[in-house]
């Protein structure tokens, strides 16, 4: 399964060690539903074991740390039944950076059954 977000989420910094809690809370139910609308069409059901590739278009060539991006989307496959699980028992997760998109930063998840 191949999915495009057209969007990235954002650095998990932006929350670390601040007090914006709810903030946090509506920007992951927003990611909830984002990656619940382009992961379509969906498997019967979720995939118990995967190999889940995360490849990021950045739309400039700033330095990230790839851990800071993972969260929201990990928790939204799960919420879209994509995956049974985001645990280490569930998931080989895969980190890439794709070539940079001035006008079309997105996310390329890919989800292979294992």
């Amino acid at each position: 399964m191949k999915y495009t977000i057209p969007a990235i989420p954002p650095s998990l910094n932006q929350f670390a060690g601040r007090e914006n809690t709810w903030e946090y809370r509506r920007m992951k139910t927003d990611w909830i539903r984002i990656v619940d609308a382009f992961c379509r069409p969906r498997p019967e059901k979720p995939a118990e074991r995967a190999v889940v590739t995360l490849e990021y278009h950045f739309g400039d060539m700033r330095r990230r740390d790839p851990d800071n991006y993972i969260k929201l989307l990990m928790d939204g496959l799960v919420k879209a039944k994509i995956i049974k699980d985001d645990c280490f028992d569930c998931v080989e997760l895969r980190l890439r950076q794709g070539e940079i998109d001035r006008g079309n930063p997105h996310v390329v998840v890919e989800v292979e059954p294992i």
